[in-house]
């Protein structure tokens, strides 16, 4: 494969919560993986992780997370090991309803009070088409790790930023958050858009 057809992302998320893709630039053309190169820090500005998990009956809870960091490594001369680390901290969900907010930060979701972080850390890294990435990894709440995956779009790469979209489906109860199953999903949706910025 050559070292001009892609660029890498990240997701990840959570959460967490990432990725790397090939890279283009507005017009679609590619971009050199050298270019894109480097080490990124996930700026808030511009940046969003938002879930949603399905209510059978309708209704679905959507949020989103405040709080999150993370960096993301891109490797020029081989995808694979490009890396991304991400945090998200659960004291910050919000879903616009005091009530439910206060619900998830309780113990029998994120239980914030003991588990302050999320924590994503990528282990493999696999590009699918011109611009998206499959992006393996472990993903810990609640003192509980598993193996994650996320599938993160560039968006975009100019001055020293590069943009990322990015979806995944984690299984609630396997971080003891299975509450209200089964009338809520145990199926959370993740959709995040991850700005960084090299440095």
């Amino acid at each position: 494969m050559s070292a001009r057809s892609f660029a890498l992302a990240a997701l990840a998320v959570a959460p967490l919560a990432i990725s790397y893709l090939p890279a283009v630039t507005s017009a679609r053309a590619a971009i050199s993986l050298s270019d894109a190169a480097g080490r990124y820090t996930i700026s808030p500005a511009g940046s969003s992780v938002r879930f949603s998990i399905r209510n059978m009956g309708g209704g679905d809870l959507n949020g989103a997370f405040a709080k999150f960091g993370g960096t993301i490594r891109i490797d020029a001369g081989d995808v694979g090991r490009s890396a991304v680390d991400i945090t998200i901290y659960p004291a910050s969900v919000g879903t616009g309803q005091e009530r439910i907010d206060a619900f998830l930060r309780s113990d029998a979701v994120f239980d914030t009070a003991r588990e302050r972080e999320i924590q994503f850390r990528s282990t493999g890294v696999k590009r699918i088409g011109e611009t998206t990435a499959v992006i393996t990894g472990r993903l810990t709440a609640r003192g509980k790790t598993f193996p994650e995956q996320f599938t993160a779009t560039l968006a975009g790469l100019k001055s020293g930023r590069i943009d990322f979209h990015v979806t995944g489906k984690v299984l609630r109860s396997r971080y003891g958050m299975d509450v209200g199953t089964p009338i809520y999903s145990n199926v959370v949706d993740f959709d995040m858009r991850l700005s960084a910025r090299r440095g």
